[in-house]
């Protein structure tokens, strides 16, 4: 079969030209990302009770629609909060793998049964239920230089005018702006005035309800046998200031009527006041963008970027922009680092290859084969639906040193033959071919198993292992297609016979550095087989190399740090500000003006974006507040003191000196689309449900204990239950004597206080909200009531006081639940020195010290899936071995043989582990796809050697003479390729700048592992063949037969 490629080599060209060809087509068209859809889908469902608190929220809006929405199909948690500003929010997170539009329709289905249970005001407004992408592709704010132009007109000029052209650039899924200024006709009432009239809020709601509505009064003229037909045209709902100025609210008699100008004052204005943004002095308003699953995030950012360009020449004067996040930039960076390590790489490869060839031709063949392979893959990855994200670059990365493989194995062995007296290449090809097809089709095999259990994981870990390993699979598929088609043809085609005829001292530099490395490599050789004999005679040394192998890999293992995916310098400092329960909104505003204007002094800090009335962490409230601090790009922040962690630090030492402020700053989360930080996630839950007073002690107890952890830097909550707020009691028999109902009551004190949603209006081709509310002044404070009127049943108006009192008291500013239980969201982070997981673990071990049975700790985001994945990785660990043994088991015809290449991995794994802890890297997602491509190289090198003993062995030789023989013949291209996979990994290794974490978690265990394992394993995978070989021939007799004398 290989016969038939070397004598057709156009055929054999032609395959890889296609191969090349079809992969450069797969390249242009792979979307480009920085990790693949790894989020779990999550769909949201949000609703507003306007005026409400949150504990009225959680019971008449939260609990029913949850009661429905749990258990719908693929669900794997849920999560809700309810807020004094009258939001709910129920987030409902899928499986892996569940279709998110499906998921939707399923969650809007179950929240259509619990739509009749919700009171009126909310289905009013509108239950929203949407799929939702949890992490942003970009934050940017627009801001105003112009004085006359303020945050209200900045949101509306951009909901009208920018926000529906983004929406509709291919791939957004959605684009937020924080904060809701959207326009609204506001109808502020006088109260006394109101009452002089004797009239209550739902008079007004009613009159504008009656006078402000569309209608549809049809044509006249229709069917009558007339000459003309005309449509009749009403005015339709008000839309401007003076309409409803002049709404008429009762009629005073004598032609004279009361409009709604004589009692209120009406302005079009913003929905709502819960917060506003500035950047520098300016008024500002942010917005995030996120993308549809699946979508290209490079074409998508650089679309936005284009548009705004263009868009800008159109803005009023003084609006201007600029990016506080954008996953571009990191994105760039790495990929462009990844192509220079590429490159690198490869230069490394052809250099280690160049030195043990000594042969330009023959350097050239593996160095053809590289780019095929690499190449190739892009087709398959289009295929398959992945996209160029940073996993399936790495793994491309690392594929160059073990493509390289395949190649200089033919090469080598076509040499060899060479050496050994066949001039004619195409001869020696083909005898070479014949030996070593076998060997290399185990080595495809063996190293494509090590990565088909890695398909099998679970969650967002398995699409992690999956990218990797079948982008991995697929370049070595290909280049094993290549050892066996274009290799072969170029080795007949180019090689010649090595000529020594030169004298020594006539040779270039070159020749005498060759001359000495080859003499060199031969006593090195014959070295080595003479060490061996002692081994054979001494079989104690190998078992001594184990003992101290299982030593150390279990000391490493135990003692090295654990995490998921490592955090990278993203250019962005995330911050949120939380002052004392129930300060003010200017209040806040005034500290994060203080940290703005320290953090603008720190080297390395470009930009600081400030924004009140809703934090990152911690929900929205008139006491919390964020903020985005802007890094100067990556090429600018080239000194130690301008590295993330060094600026972290200077800015929590500002934050020590801003009073009553607790600020929190952390980096983005390291995987987008799980939580909003990096660090752990944790709720703890009430399954007593007991008091929120209660459970506010046990968090404070709780958080209390974790800090004397030192494995944890910080770790908060925001749930608080001292919010000064106001226990209203009626006393209904008073109420009752005086002919006022309950229900008006309540509704006289939403009208005036809680504000009504009382009709829309549509302007500017937008729809709006009429919101009827009494004036600021009339409701500052408890006094307020007395000038608070209500009909009695004499229809005299009676100040709210004589029925409604108000008692201070205390409560959450807002409250959540997990899976149903009540719960409080605890996130932090892990010290300098610790990981995510031993944080994790911390918070696992203070839990069970120091909770009862009525609280318990549950993980959430990317520490729900570090804690899955953990369990995962062994078992798949074990079932790469267990492939690796029965495709071996196939391919010697015996159980026993294949434990020769099993029982030696463990020398290379215990040298990875080694490596990884003394460099102080931790034990991650990303060390562990490496130790698993770790298990297939090893196992090729041992392949190596038995494939070539088995073969001497059947020619007659004996079984310490076949081990020594072969160990000795396959000592330069198990030399070789090591070497090549390791100079490889080189720039990887010694990577700096960003991704640099990444890079070197993934790099120094596989090589440091590769380097300890070969090394060992030519020591004791020939004495492990002479045992097992032995103990094979006890139960079956080698086939004498077989010797061919002509051999």
């Amino acid at each position: 079969m290989i016969k038939h490629f070397i004598n057709r080599p156009v055929l054999s060209t032609v395959i890889s030209v296609i191969i090349v060809i079809l992969g450069i087509l797969g390249l242009v068209t792979l979307p480009v990302t920085q990790y693949p859809d790894i989020a779990p889908p999550t769909v949201s469902v949000s609703a507003n009770y306007t005026g409400a608190n949150a504990e009225t929220v959680m019971k008449s809006v939260v609990v029913p629609l949850e009661e429905q929405i749990n258990g719908v199909e693929g669900m794997s948690y849920i999560t809700s909060s309810a807020g004094n500003d009258g939001s709910a929010n129920i987030q409902i997170f899928f499986k892996q793998g569940v279709n998110p539009d499906i998921a939707a329709v399923n969650v809007q289905n179950r929240v259509a049964r619990a739509t009749p249970l919700l009171p009126s005001e909310v289905t009013r407004s509108g239950v929203v239920t949407q799929k939702q992408q949890t992490s942003a592709l970009m934050y940017l704010s627009f801001y105003s230089e112009n004085k006359k132009l303020d945050d209200v007109y900045l949101q509306n000029y951009l909901n009208i005018n920018v926000i529906p052209n983004i929406k509709r650039i291919n791939g957004v899924g959605d684009a937020n702006v924080m904060g809701a200024k959207n326009y609204s006709m506001r109808i502020w009432l006088d109260p006394t005035k109101l009452a002089a009239y004797g009239l209550n809020p739902t008079d007004v709601t009613a009159a504008i309800s009656e006078q402000s509505r569309e209608a549809a009064a049809g044509s006249i003229g229709q069917n009558s046998g007339s000459s003309f037909e005309y449509i009749i045209k009403y005015v339709g709902k008000f839309n401007t200031k003076e309409q409803y100025d002049n709404i008429i609210i009762k009629s005073l008699g004598n032609g004279q009527n009361l409009m709604l100008k004589d009692v209120a004052k009406v302005e079009l204005a913003a929905q709502s006041y819960t917060g506003f943004a500035q950047n520098g002095d300016n008024p500002a308003v942010s917005m995030g963008i996120f993308q549809t699953p699946g979508s290209n995030a490079q074409d998508i950012i650089n679309n936005i970027k284009t548009y705004l360009k263009s868009a800008e020449k159109d803005f009023p004067d003084g609006i201007h922009y600029m990016f506080n996040f954008d996953t571009n930039e990191f994105l760039d960076a790495s990929i462009e680092k990844v192509v220079h390590t590429l490159f690198e790489a490869f230069i490394l490869v052809f250099i280690v290859v160049y030195i043990f060839l000594q042969d330009f031709r023959s350097t050239l063949i593996p160095a053809i084969a590289v780019p095929v392979s690499i190449v190739g893959a892009f087709f398959f990855l289009n295929l398959l639906g992945y996209s160029l994200n940073l996993l399936t670059l790495f793994a491309l990365v690392l594929a160059i040193g073990i493509v390289v493989d395949d190649a200089i194995v033919v090469v080598e062995a076509v040499h060899a033959k060479m050496e050994h007296g066949i001039k004619d290449a195409k001869k020696a090809t083909v005898e070479a071919m014949h030996e070593i097809t076998g060997a290399i089709i185990s080595i495809t095999l063996v190293m494509a198993a090590v990565f088909i259990p890695v398909t099998f994981i679970q969650g967002p870990t398995g699409v992690f292992y999956k990218q990797f390993g079948i982008t991995l699979i697929v370049a070595i598929l290909i280049s094993a297609i290549n050892a066996l088609t274009l290799s072969p043809v170029l080795c007949s085609l180019f090689l010649k016979p090595v000529h020594h005829d030169k004298e020594y001292e006539q040779k270039s530099t070159m020749g005498r550095f060759f001359h000495r490395f080859n003499v060199a490599f031969k006593a090195s050789t014959d070295r080595y087989g003479r060490a061996f004999v002692f081994l054979i005679r001494h079989k104690w040394v190998t078992l001594v190399i184990f003992a101290v192998t299982i030593g150390l890999l279990w000391f490493s293992s135990a003692t090295m740090k654990k995490g998921f995916v490592p955090n990278e310098d993203r250019g962005i400092i995330f911050t949120n500000v939380e002052l004392p329960a129930g300060a003010s909104m200017e209040r806040t505003y005034n500290a994060l003006k203080q940290i703005q204007q320290k953090a603008l002094k720190i080297p390395g800090i470009k930009n600081v974006t400030i924004s009140t009335g809703r934090g990152f962490l911690s929900g929205t409230g008139s006491n919390y507040g964020l903020a985005f601090v802007r890094l100067q790009p990556f090429d600018e922040r080239t000194s130690d003191d301008q590295k993330i962690e060094n600026i972290t630090k200077k800015l929590f030492g500002i934050a020590a000196t801003v009073p009553d402020a607790k600020v929190v700053f952390f980096q983005p989360p390291s995987v987008p689309g799980f939580g909003s930080s990096a660090g752990f996630e944790a709720v703890l839950l009430d399954k007593s449900g007991g008091e929120y007073t209660d459970l506010d002690r046990v968090t404070q107890q709780f958080i209390g204990k974790l800090m004397e952890r030192p494995e944890i830097e910080f770790a908060q909550t925001s749930f608080n239950t001292k919010y000064p707020q106001y226990q209203m009691n009626i006393n209904v028999p008073v109420a009752e004597n005086a002919g006022v109902s309950v229900s008006d009551i309540l509704s006289t004190m939403q009208g005036y206080i809680g504000g009504i949603y009382a009709a829309d209006f549509t302007k500017y081709g937008k729809q709006f909200r009429v919101m009827v509310q009494a004036l600021p002044e009339a409701r500052s404070s408890a006094e307020s009531l007395n000038s608070l009127f209500v009909k009695t049943k004499s229809g005299a108006m009676a100040p709210i006081s004589q029925f409604v009192t108000l008692e201070k008291a205390y409560g959450p500013q807002s409250v959540s639940r997990y899976n149903l239980f009540t719960s409080v969201k605890i996130t932090g982070s892990n010290a300098k020195g610790y990981s995510t997981g031993d944080a994790i673990k911390a918070v696992q071990e203070v839990a069970a010290e120091s909770l009862n049975q009525n609280y318990t700790v549950e993980f959430t985001g990317l520490s729900r899936e570090e804690l899955a994945s953990g369990s995962q990785t062994l078992i798949i660990f074990m079932l790469s071995l267990i492939f690796v043994y029965f495709i071996l088991a196939a391919q010697y015809e015996s159980y026993i043989l294949p434990l020769v290449v099993v029982i030696s991995l463990p020398l290379g794994v215990m040298g990875a582990y080694l490596g990884q802890k003394l460099f102080g890297l931790e034990n991650n997602i990303y060390f562990q796809i490496a130790l698993i491509m770790l298990v297939g190289l090893l196992a090729k090198n041992a392949i190596l050697i038995v494939e070539f003993a088995v073969q001497r062995r059947h020619h007659g030789e004996t079984i310490v003479m076949s081990a020594i023989n072969a160990a000795k013949a396959r000592l330069r291209p198990i030399l070789m390729t090591s070497f090549a996979f390791i100079f490889g990994l080189l720039p990887l290794i010694f990577a700096t700048g960003i991704g640099a974490v990444g890079n070197r978690s993934i790099a120094t265990g596989a090589a440091v592992g590769l380097l300890i394992g070969t090394f060992l394993g030519l020591v004791v995978i020939p004495v492990l063949f002479v045992i097992f070989q032995y103990l094979q021939e006890k139960i079956t007799p080698p086939k004498k037969l077989e010797i061919n004398l002509s051999e």
